[in-house]
């Protein structure tokens, strides 16, 4: 790890984003002390969350007394320089900040959302752990895979080429391949 102009090492943050849905139970659990004390023991000293249309607000800390420092913001035009700037992203199951933080090549772990109907995100985010690209848990088993991850042990998410999918379904439809 690089060092800053100021010759300190880089503040480690974990990200944590529910997208524009409202996560409460995702922002609750981030802000359990269980949670927060297992994140500064794994050398992780600051944490944002983005809360979205949430009403249950996190309790704000700067970290000077030793615990955790804990920030919050509702919306972001600069969604994604968060997500840039973090050693770790916890995410709602929305396949657009999957995806973001995995191009990005970020440590994520991926909280189901029980409460959706028709959760169809949950299989995405299935399959993607099976491949061990990310790590799935719900809100109470958040707490232990933070404490059993080894984030070594995830794989980098490679897009596919799309382009033979594209080829057959323009022939299937008839039109002409260029």
């Amino acid at each position: 790890m690089g060092e800053t102009e100021d010759g300190m090492r880089p503040k480690k943050v974990v990200f944590v984003t529910v997208g524009t849905t409202c996560f409460d139970v995702l922002v609750k659990v981030v802000d359990s002390l269980e949670v927060k004390d297992e994140l500064l023991g794994r050398g992780y000293p600051s944490l944002l969350i983005q809360m979205g249309r949430g009403s249950y607000l996190p309790t704000k800390s700067t970290g000077d007394d030793g615990s955790l420092a804990v920030d919050y913001f509702t919306f972001s035009s600069s969604i994604a320089d968060h997500m840039s700037s973090a050693s770790l992203v916890i995410s709602h199951a929305g396949s657009g900040s999957i995806f973001e933080t995995l191009r990005l090549g970020k440590p994520l772990i991926v909280v189901v959302n029980e409460d959706l109907m028709d959760n169809h995100q949950s299989e995405l985010v299935e399959e993607l752990a099976e491949r061990k690209h990310l790590y799935c848990a719900h809100p109470q088993t958040l707490h232990q895979t933070i404490v059993g991850m080894d984030l070594k042990s995830l794989l980098p998410y490679s897009p596919g080429d799309a382009t033979p999918v594209a080829k057959l379904l323009i022939r299937f439809l008839g039109f002409p391949e260029d």
